[in-house]
C-alpha cells in the first residue's frame, strides 16, 4: 500500500498550493524541498512585500510553445480567487501600479497562509530533505528521500527552474521529466537585464540612470512593446520595461527605445520655434535626465542651436529618439534572472490538469512547465492556478 496519495517535490509557490487544495479535498500528501524552509521565492518577491498576482492577468500575457496553454488554468482560478483567499487571511494588500498587487505588510504572510492552508488538510512537509532517486513501477512512484523511500501513485513537479540559483533553484524538473520520457523546451533566463557592448559601451556610463520609455522588441507589428521605466546599470539595461522585453528577446536582435514616448510627431521643430536658440541638449534635458539628455544629444551629433537645424534633421533626430536601436551582448543569466522560460514542454501535459499525457500519475506544474509570464504577479498566478488545477486531478 503507499504511504501517500500524492507527492509533491518543490515547496515553493505552486507546490505550496497544489499540496494545500489536495489536502482539503482529503489527499494524503507529501510535500518535499531541499531548502531549510518553505516559500523561498516568495519571501524575497516584490522588495518582500510579495508581488502576488495581478489583476490584469490572460493568457495572453504568458509566452510559451503553446500561447494557449495556460488559457484553461487561469480562467478556472482567478486573480480575484485568490485575492479571496488573502481576504479570507485578512492580509492587508494594495494595488501599486499596472494591476499589481501587492501585501501591505510581509510576503511572509503570504507564505503563512499557505502553510495554514496546507495544514487544514494530512499533508505533511519535509524541507532540508533531499529527493536521491525517483522511480516509477507503473502504479506507484517510489521517492528516496536522503535515503528513506516514500510511495504514492501521484508525482507532482513542482521544483521550478534554474533562475537564482542561490536560492537553491536547480535543472533537476528537466532532469526529471526527461527520464520520463517528457520533452523540454531549452530553458533561458527571463525577465532579466541585459549587457551591452561594442558602440553601446558609452551608455553603461550612464549607470543610474532611469527614464520612463516604451521598449520594443521583435518585428514591428508583431512585437511586445512595454511602457515602464528603463535603468542604465554598470553592464548595461535595466528596469521594468527591460525586464518585459528580456523575455522575448533572442541574442543577436536589437531592441528599440523610444525615449520620448507620448510626444506627438513634429514636436521637435515645435519646440524650434517655440525656442529657438536652444540646444538640442538643453532641449532634451528637459524632458529626460540631464546624463541621458547630454549622451543622446552628443550621439545625435547636432551641438548647434536648434535655429541652425534644418527640418529634416530634426525629423531625422526625432525618429532615432523614438526607436533608439541596442543590440544587447548577452543577458545578466539565470543568477539575476527573476523567471526561467521554456521548460517541460506542454505537448506533453494536459492544460486542464497538468497531468503527463504519456505517464499516469506524473504532474507538472508552476515555472517548471513552459509557461512564463509578464513581470508584475503574472507568474505568481501561474503558481496558483496551476496548482490548483493538479490538486482538483490527485
Amino acid at each position: 500500500m503507499a504511504d501517500y496519495d500524492a507527492i509533491i517535490l518543490g515547496a515553493g509557490a505552486a507546490g505550496l498550493m497544489c499540496a494545500g487544495v489536495a489536502g482539503q479535498r482529503g489527499r494524503k500528501v507529501l510535500l518535499v524541498d531541499h531548502a531549510d524552509q518553505v516559500g523561498k521565492k516568495i519571501l524575497i518577491s516584490g522588495g518582500g512585500r510579495c508581488n502576488f498576482t495581478n489583476t490584469g492577468t490572460t493568457h495572453e500575457r504568458f509566452l510559451s510553445a503553446n500561447p494557449h496553454f495556460a488559457r484553461s488554468a487561469l480562467d478556472r482560478y482567478t486573480a480575484a480567487d485568490f485575492v479571496a483567499l488573502v481576504d479570507a487571511y485578512g492580509i492587508a494588500w494594495h494595488e501599486k501600479t499596472l494591476g499589481q498587487l501587492f501585501c501591505d505588510g510581509s510576503a511572509r504572510q503570504i507564505v503563512a497562509m499557505l502553510l495554514e492552508e496546507c495544514a487544514k488538510g494530512p499533508v505533511t512537509i519535509a524541507t532540508g530533505r533531499a529527493v536521491t532517486d525517483v522511480a516509477h513501477d507503473g502504479t506507484a512512484f517510489r521517492v528516496a528521500i536522503d535515503g528513506v523511500a516514500a510511495t504514492a501513485p501521484r508525482l507532482v513537479i513542482a521544483t521550478g527552474g534554474p533562475s537564482i540559483p542561490k536560492m537553491g533553484a536547480t535543472g533537476f524538473a528537466y532532469d526529471l521529466a526527461r527520464r520520463f520520457g517528457l520533452k523540454v523546451v531549452e530553458p533561458h533566463p527571463a525577465l532579466v537585464p541585459l549587457t551591452l557592448g561594442g558602440e553601446d559601451v558609452l551608455f553603461r556610463e550612464l549607470s543610474g540612470v532611469a527614464a520612463d520609455v516604451v521598449a520594443r522588441c521583435g518585428p514591428k507589428g508583431g512585437g511586445a512593446a512595454f511602457r515602464e521605466a528603463a535603468l542604465f546599470t554598470h553592464r548595461g539595461l535595466s528596469g521594468p520595461a527591460i525586464l518585459q522585453v528580456s523575455s522575448y528577446w533572442r541574442h543577436g536582435e536589437a531592441i528599440g527605445i523610444d525615449f520620448v514616448p507620448g510626444r506627438d510627431s513634429g514636436w521637435l521643430a515645435a519646440e524650434k520655434r517655440g525656442s529657438p536658440r536652444a540646444t538640442l541638449r538643453r532641449t532634451l534635458a528637459r524632458a529626460l535626465p540631464d546624463r541621458l539628455a547630454e549622451t543622446l544629444a552628443d550621439r545625435l551629433g547636432h551641438p548647434g542651436e536648434l535655429a541652425n537645424l534644418a527640418e529634416r534633421k530634426l525629423a531625422e533626430a526625432e525618429a532615432r529618439l523614438r526607436d533608439w536601436r541596442f543590440v544587447p551582448n548577452g543577458t545578466e543569466g539565470f543568477a539575476k534572472a527573476e523567471v526561467t522560460a521554456g521548460g517541460i514542454a506542454t505537448a506533453g501535459l494536459s492544460q486542464k490538469t497538468m497531468a503527463a499525457k504519456a505517464v499516469f500519475g506524473l504532474y507538472a506544474i508552476g515555472e517548471a512547465v513552459d509557461v512564463t509570464g509578464w513581470l508584475g504577479g503574472y507568474n505568481f498566478q501561474w503558481a496558483w492556478a496551476s496548482g490548483w488545477a493538479a490538486a482538483q486531478d490527485l
